[in-house]
């Protein structure tokens, strides 16, 4: 091994200081007492090193489990509540399709109750409309035959007779009139 050399200039009478790195020729007794007293003391300063990194360990695994077990407890309320939800969109669902076909089903049948109210409407409308014209067309056959009849009278009869013709006719007449009404 070699030998470091450091003189100190001035004080020549102090001598120098050199550093011995061969260990074999170091003093065994001053590196063991050295070591000795490193572990000694050491020990216990690495000890509590070790067993405050040990408490913290154990203190971040302890709450990593407590925030665990509360994201297991979350997920299962969330779980739970998922299945409900489900369960109440399945109902919610199911009965929206119920409605909807008692909807359609009384729309079709209020469909068919207006048709069939407006097909009565029309027969009655035509039934009435019918009875107004067999009605007119009865009123001018009337009013036609009366006219020929007397044409015919008129032609046929005198002034006295005609006035009692037309008398008669017109008691006729009015109680046709009243009978039509």
């Amino acid at each position: 091994m070699r030998n470091i050399t450091i003189s100190v200039g001035h004080w020549l009478s102090a001598g120098s200081f050199e550093f011995n790195t061969d260990i074999l020729a170091t003093n065994p007794i001053n590196i063991s007492v050295v070591l000795g007293v490193l572990i000694f003391f050491g020990k216990g300063v690495l000890n509590d090193l070790l067993d405050k990194r040990k408490q913290r360990i154990l203190s971040t695994i302890r709450n990593s489990e407590e925030l665990r077990r509360g994201a297991i407890e979350q997920l299962e309320r969330a779980r739970v509540r998922l299945r409900k939800v489900e369960i109440e969109a399945d109902e919610y669902r199911t009965n929206e399709y119920s409605e909807i076909e008692r909807e359609k089903v009384n729309l079709i049948n209020a469909t068919c109750k207006s048709l069939e109210r407006l097909e009565n409407y029309k027969n009655e409308t035509l039934f009435f409309e019918k009875q107004r014209a067999i009605n007119q067309v009865r009123q001018q056959v009337l009013q036609q035959a009366l006219q020929r009849a007397l044409g015919t009278l008129n032609s046929c009869l005198n002034s006295e007779l005609h006035f009692r013709t037309i008398s008669a006719n017109i008691g006729i007449l009015g109680s046709v009139e009243e009978i039509t009404d």
